[in-house]
């Protein structure tokens, strides 16, 4: 039997097993609104998630970081989504059986995302039936994603080493943080950026479907 490339497989969250899309584009309107702003369409908060949520509001409210009053909207937008994270947030179509797949051929399972933490670990205890026994999201005193950071955190939460790592994702944030890691990286095609848009930012292994996966592990 031919010898496995690799026995540890990280994900990122958004757009790559969980659709959140609308979740977010709904606390981001719902701030917007808050404060007499227009809100944004749903297209353009797809542009604007992968690098965290401070970034997701810099990019969302129309005077940015320089907004008066960001801070506080900052705040409410992490207060307001961490009780409303889950209203229509689903996993993709075929997540679950390729994690239980994954799981019963022996391959460790992590969580990476810029996501906070506890949204993250919030999630993934609903949605992933305990198949993933790490979920790291941002927070204080670890540099987010694109930096390696969090993925070197779950590899050693999983005491698995780099060498037989890989690194799935949807986005040009995950392309530059498998990179960064020194793991190849897996991207995903029904998430929250183009094909197009992910080949101009270097990526090389391509999926459609979650199944498609286990082709490459």
């Amino acid at each position: 039997m031919e010898e496995r490339r690799y026995d540890t497989v990280i994900f990122d969250l958004d757009g790559t097993l969980l659709d959140t899309l609308e979740d977010l584009a709904d606390a981001v309107n719902h701030v917007l609104r808050e404060n007499g702003m227009q809100e944004r369409s749903l297209e353009e908060v797809r542009r604007f998630v992968g690098n965290g949520v401070r970034r997701l509001l810099e990019l969302a409210v129309p005077g940015g970081k320089g907004e008066p009053g960001f801070e506080e909207i900052l705040a409410r937008f992490r207060e307001y989504y961490g009780r409303h994270c889950n209203d229509k947030t689903h996993a993709y179509d075929g997540i679950l059986p390729l994690l239980r797949k994954l799981t019963e051929r022996g391959y460790a399972l992590a969580i990476v995302s810029n996501k906070p933490d506890a949204a993250v670990k919030e999630l993934a205890e609903i949605y992933f039936e305990g198949l993933v026994p790490v979920a790291i999201g941002e927070r204080e005193g670890i540099a987010k994603k694109p930096a390696p950071d969090t993925v070197f955190s779950a590899l050693k939460e999983l005491g698995r080493p780099a060498e037989r790592a890989v690194y799935v994702g949807d986005s040009e944030v995950d392309i530059m943080t498998a990179r960064n890691a020194g793991l190849p990286c897996i991207t995903v095609l029904w998430g929250f950026r183009e094909e197009a848009f992910l080949r101009q930012h270097g990526a090389a292994c391509l999926v459609r479907q979650p199944a498609e996966v286990l082709q490459y592990v």
